[in-house]
């Protein structure tokens, strides 16, 4: 069984805003630190959410999209690869509900490794604290989109992370693939648990449905957004051989009810399990060997 890749995600405010160790407030510097640690403890891909606004409201066309600060993404990103010295982690560009057109000149100006690019309609509600107004985004990202976005990254070489909140992305996914636009193998992220129009349930049985009925080849990568339920999920798809991602935008909590003091922790318990299963993690070499294994 292939090594295991760890994605981590360290700064996030909509989905827990009460979570007292969340290092977004304190600013990027600090943020950056915290991909760091992250990366230390184990991690080899790190999915940055660099500077960005949110619509204020739905617009007349239907969406609620971020809006990217280009330079922001730029000094984070080489905070964070600076402070790793000759462990250079994947960076993975997040904020797939920003708008293409920035994303494109994100693209061009600064060769992230990949970018996530959301394969089935983005429709998030951020709804995971009681008595929080939740935060709530809408995209389409149709099919001509999508097509848009495999031709760019071939063009500059970056990796596409197709984000599947349900299994029509992973359709969406194979259809490039038809249509020569996306190579393999695809590296997909199967979320579970994040609440919206394109929800799919944490459970067990979820995740067990995405890696049966997984293409070939395709790699996955697994996100639970809840607290009770992720780590048995996560665990799962370890013994299936599939990919984790863990950090403070999925769940800030160690187990129920205590939060953890760093991302940093919440990737040293999913080592801790990994190795006890019987699975080594991946370094960032290794895991650039298993997404990229023809360019070796």
């Amino acid at each position: 069984m292939e090594k295991l890749i760890i994605t981590v995600t360290c700064d996030s405010t909509m989905a827990y805003p009460s979570n007292p160790h969340n290092p977004t407030p304190k600013g990027y510097e600090e943020v950056a630190k915290e991909y760091v640690r992250s990366v230390s403890a184990g991690a080899s891909i790190c999915h940055l959410h660099g500077p960005y606004t949110i619509d204020e409201a739905i617009r007349e066309d239907g969406t609620r999209l971020s809006d990217l600060d280009i330079p922001g993404w730029g000094k984070f990103r080489q905070d964070i690869l600076d402070g790793c010295g000759e462990t250079k982690p994947i960076i993975q560009y997040g904020i797939a509900n920003g708008r293409f057109p920035q994303r494109q000149e994100l693209m061009r100006e600064q060769r992230p490794d990949m970018i996530s690019t959301c394969f089935n309609p983005h429709d998030e509600c951020f709804d995971y604290e009681p008595g929080c107004e939740p935060v709530e985004l809408y995209g389409l990202h149709n099919r001509p989109e999508l097509e848009e976005y495999c031709r760019a990254t071939a063009e500059l070489g970056v990796k596409i992370e197709a984000e599947c909140f349900h299994y029509g992305g992973v359709w969406n996914a194979q259809r490039m693939v038809q249509k020569g636009l996306l190579e393999t193998p695809v590296w997909i992220t199967f979320f579970l648990g994040w609440r919206g129009g394109s929800y799919t349930p944490p459970t067990v049985e979820a995740m067990l449905y995405n890696h049966h009925h997984l293409p070939d080849g395709f790699l996955y990568n697994t996100s639970v957004m809840d607290p009770e339920l992720q780590w048995s999920i996560l665990t799962t798809a370890i013994i299936l051989g599939g990919h984790v991602r863990v950090g403070m935008e999925d769940n800030p909590f160690l187990s129920s009810g205590e939060y953890a003091t760093s991302n940093a922790e919440l990737v040293e318990k999913i080592v801790r399990i990994s190795r006890e299963l019987g699975r080594d993690i991946a370094s960032p070499d290794e895991a650039r060997r298993i997404i990229w294994p023809s360019v070796q």
